[in-house]
């Protein structure tokens, strides 16, 4: 993972608005050293910006077209391919630009093999999840998909130290059983927690091998599987600390003293931002709590709790520096009570 520095803040992944001059710049702007920038996501620009559509435009020999029950697996690329990867080209582009001469970590982020293999469906209009064969194909070609991203990331900002940050919102339904048929009529099997390590194993030792500085698995669903997370192989994980509860930062706490980071979403998404003290908090009591060592609090990387596509560019500043704010603050006390 990259070097542990106190008071890191970072973003998680979308931004309001369809500027993404502005966008970037924002991001940069706002997390410069010794923070993580990190390339936005911009869902509001429609369908094939979206954490499906961008994940969709990278695989490799695997064609997907849009249909109304959502992305679907094709023979051959289409109209909606060819936006999506032209988008995620102007995205590179920009980023080449403002990020000239830049050196230091820089994090990209995709839709991970699970959520994918739930939100992309089949020929035959069910999720491609459902099929064991599918989900392996899907699961192999995001691999290759990304570590080509990695690739050009590097090509173009050579001083960059790449981190990658896999997206799994719907890794608890897919463990659960919890998601919808097609239909809506029912619920789609549970898939056994070693076939979903294994998948997350597979991709993020692809991803690795690419040259990363680090991986991270994100969750901000509530009862988020951090031992699945943890087991994967992640470099760290991102989740929301708000939705933790005791069992959930007791599981942490374990992670965490395996070697695990913690990319620690403070500041929620939505209503109310929390001051300083109160988000910087929300993760010195629990870290109290637990007795662990303050000094790993210095690979603790604080974020907004998931990514800001609902809020406004205004609202979306804000929240990114409370984070930056409050890792200023999480530091400063964890270098007291060294």
């Amino acid at each position: 993972m990259i070097e542990a520095v106190p008071g890191r803040a970072s973003g998680v992944g979308s931004w309001p608005g369809e500027d993404v001059d502005d966008t970037m710049r924002t991001t940069f702007g706002e997390l410069a050293e010794p923070h993580v920038p990190y390339l936005p996501e911009l869902p509001a620009r429609g369908p094939g910006s979206d954490l499906i559509g961008r994940a969709a435009a990278i695989l490799v020999d695997l064609p997907v077209d849009l249909q109304p029950s959502g992305w679907r697996l094709v023979d051959r690329p289409g109209r909606d391919l060819s936006r999506a990867r032209a988008w995620l080209r102007q995205d590179l582009d920009v980023l080449a630009e403002v990020a000239d001469g830049y050196e230091g970590p820089l994090k990209i982020q995709f839709c991970g093999p699970w959520t994918l293999a739930a939100g992309i469906y089949l020929p035959r209009l069910e999720r491609a999840v459902v099929d064991a064969g599918a989900t392996r194909d899907l699961g192999v070609s995001l691999a290759e998909g990304i570590a080509q991203e990695v690739g050009e990331v590097r090509r173009l900002v050579p001083g960059a130290q790449v981190v990658v940050q896999l997206d799994e919102p719907s890794l608890p339904g897919v463990l659960t059983g919890t998601l919808p048929t097609a239909s809506g009529f029912g619920r789609l099997r549970a898939v056994d927690e070693q076939t979903v390590t294994d998948g997350l194993a597979a991709v993020l030792e692809t991803v690795a091998a690419a040259g990363t500085a680090g991986t991270l698995v994100h969750c901000c669903a509530d009862a988020a599987p951090i031992d699945v997370l943890a087991r994967s192989g992640a470099d760290g994980l991102s989740l929301d600390v708000g939705r933790l509860g005791r069992v959930g930062w007791e599981a942490v706490g374990t992670v965490v003293e395996g070697g695990t980071a913690l990319w620690a979403g403070v500041v929620p998404t939505s209503g109310q931002i929390p001051s300083t003290g109160a988000a910087a908090d929300s993760v010195w009591s629990r870290w109290r709590t637990l007795g662990l060592d303050a000094s790993r609090l210095s690979a603790v990387v604080l974020t907004p709790a998931c990514g800001l596509a609902t809020t406004t560019p205004a609202d979306a500043r804000a929240r990114l520096a409370r984070a930056k704010q409050a890792a200023s603050a999480l530091a400063e006390r964890a270098a007291d009570a060294a």
